[in-house]
């Protein structure tokens, strides 16, 4: 079973909220446990959603750490969903996100927490700030997986700049240069490929009167729009690394330019190494996650 830190910038886009049903399905499955939740959007609905969701799913005791400094995100189209469920959390009273993560790790066996980070890079570049929290990932984390970055050509941009890397540059290129642990990127290109079903939306969420994912997927999304799988696919792989779902680039170093261009060099047992899906997996992960985002929660 895999520890997981789930750290989102949950508002923004709705894969977000799938990758966190994806979580708690593989969860009720005995492959992996969320350890915490913590977010990188600056908004008191992130951590209210988020709690709904854990809630829904039977797990209320799930931590979450917030964002309090910087700028706050605009108004989210489905956050306001949690309306509809019951959550109890209090985000004036909630952790610093940064210290959650740092509370989580000092209580985890030595190599055993994988990160999925699928928001911004500010909690985690924080985190390096102090020598002894660089010290505490490197003792505690097995694997961070990040959906940030390209890294094969989007239509026709041999140069795209993706939106977690872009929203905060310098946090970025401060994890890029300063993480010391293995660094799994799933880039844009991937999710890209991975497109959830409006099918699903219809028809598979129908065991309960109401739902917090597909109400949130129909609030964010335009009538018959098939959302990417960005943040899903690196949970995925957070937590099922071996299940041979996706392959993966030969080692190498990720740098982040100025304009938030992730530049892969290879590189011989180089830190960094990106997700390939290949045509012949396509198929059988994006059965997977639909099946994960629309598993029925543990009773």
């Amino acid at each position: 079973m895999t520890s997981i830190i789930f750290d989102t910038d949950m508002g923004n886009d709705v894969d977000d909220a799938l990758a966190l049903a994806v979580l708690h399905s593989l969860q009720s499955r005995g492959a992996c446990k969320i350890l915490a939740v913590t977010l990188t959007r600056v908004d008191p609905w992130s951590a209210r959603f988020t709690d709904a969701v854990n809630t829904f799913y039977g797990r209320p005791e799930i931590p979450i750490g917030v964002k309090r400094d910087g700028k706050p995100g605009d108004p989210s189209t489905y956050l306001k969903v949690a309306e509809k469920f019951p959550h109890r959390i209090n985000p004036d009273r909630a952790l610093d996100a940064v210290d959650l993560i740092r509370k989580t790790l000092q209580s985890q066996p030595d190599g055993s927490v994988a990160i999925a980070q699928v928001g911004f890079f500010s909690n985690l570049a924080k985190l390096l700030d102090d020598p002894k929290d660089r010290d505490l990932v490197l003792k505690k984390v097995k694997v961070l997986s990040i959906m940030a970055g390209a890294f094969a050509t989007v239509e026709s941009n041999n140069h795209f700049c993706e939106y977690n890397v872009t929203q905060d540059i310098p946090a970025a290129q401060k994890l890029a240069k300063d993480w010391p642990t293995s660094i799994i990127w799933g880039g844009f290109e991937i999710g890209n490929a991975l497109r959830y079903p409006v099918k699903s939306i219809e028809q598979d969420f129908s065991y309960v009167p109401a739902h917090p994912i597909p109400l949130a997927y129909r609030a964010y999304c335009q009538p018959g729009e098939e959302r990417p799988c960005w943040d899903l696919a690196s949970c995925l792989y957070a937590a099922q690394p071996d299940r041979d779902f996706f392959a993966l680039s030969p080692h190498g170093q990720v740098t982040v330019e100025n304009d938030g261009f992730t530049r892969f060099t290879p590189k011989n047992n180089g830190r960094d190494r990106f997700l390939i899906l290949d045509p012949m997996r396509r198929a059988r992960v994006l059965e997977a996650l639909v099946q994960l985002t629309s598993q029925p929660p543990q009773k």
